[in-house]
């Protein structure tokens, strides 16, 4: 695991009910959620702010993942959190609130250390902040995008430039159409090509992903879970699989762009099945591959 992924993005405690459980005060945010994931496949460097009351024995149990949190600041104040409910079907969530503590002034602050790192992750955080950290990293071999429909509507215009400075943006089905204007996801697709990215990942939650480079197409279904206890966190895990995996091949091509999209749905799927990071941790690397062998046999004629 000699190369290393960056990631920039939040630090969370998380309140969350769904019909299987409740947990509350769960290790959440999505540096978090990436770095678990990724760290089964290459080294980590997790860069984030945490308030004063984020426990010791949680940022034992991360260094004890190969996440390098050099880059973790702890300020004076409360960490970000965020309580939600979801229903019987997964896909609809209610926020029961946001309290944004020490995240709502977080800039982030790139390690010495980590400015050469030759992947990097930029979480759903403010564009300008992408951006900044963009003007940080010392040119890296393949920098992808999270995004969210907040910066869509909020802040466009930064959004769209740092999109032209990436090569990968992840986005799901609705957040795509409201950046392009385009509800037919293959003519959205298109539209963000047509600006200059290399690839995009389309996230579609239960029914898989499917990755595009403006010229093919590959699709991979989500691993048949047969009780998703929390959904919290998919997406992140999803990015952290899919970079992990990228980051441990160490180059970048269309036949290992493919197989990255199977890994992120595999950990996408081990996050489900567990509250907050819980599904993540303890998994061994052959029980992953048993699943990536799985997918595989699905989509093989």
């Amino acid at each position: 695991m000699s190369n290393s992924v960056l990631v920039v993005g939040s630090v969370a405690f998380d309140d969350v009910e769904t019909p299987f459980g409740k947990r509350v005060d769960a290790i959440g945010g999505s540096a978090v959620y990436f770095s678990v994931a990724a760290s089964h496949f290459s080294n980590v460097r997790l860069v984030g702010v945490a308030g004063q009351d984020f426990p010791e024995e949680i940022v034992a149990l991360l260094k004890k993942h190969s996440i390098n949190l050099e880059g973790l600041e702890i300020a004076e104040g409360k960490t970000f959190r965020w309580g939600g409910k979801y229903y019987t079907d997964v896909n609809k969530r209610d926020t029961l609130y946001t309290d944004l503590n020490v995240f709502a002034s977080f800039e982030p602050k790139i390690p010495k250390t980590f400015l050469q790192t030759p992947f990097v992750f930029l979480g759903n955080i403010q564009p300008a902040l992408q951006s900044d950290v963009l003007n940080k990293i010392q040119k890296p071999k393949f920098v992808a995008l999270d995004t969210m429909n907040l910066w869509i509507n909020t802040t466009r215009d930064e959004l769209m430039k740092v999109i032209r400075r990436v090569d990968l943006l992840f986005i799901n089905d609705t957040e795509l159409a409201e950046l392009t204007g385009h509800n037919n996801p293959y003519s959205g697709l298109r539209k963000l090509h047509e600006l200059g990215l290399n690839y995009i990942v389309l996230k579609k939650g239960e029914h898989g992903a499917m990755i595009s480079n403006g010229k093919s197409l590959f699709i991979s279904p989500a691993f048949p879970v047969l009780q998703p206890t929390d959904p919290t966190g998919a997406g992140d895990s999803f990015a952290g699989g899919f970079m992990g995996f990228l980051t441990a091949n160490g180059g970048v091509n269309w036949r290992v762009l493919k197989k990255a999209l199977v890994y992120g749905s595999v950990m996408g799927s081990l996050c489900v099945e567990q509250f907050s990071i819980d599904g993540l941790l303890n998994i061994q690397r052959k029980a992953i591959q048993a699943r990536f062998d799985d997918l595989r046999k699905l989509v093989t004629l």
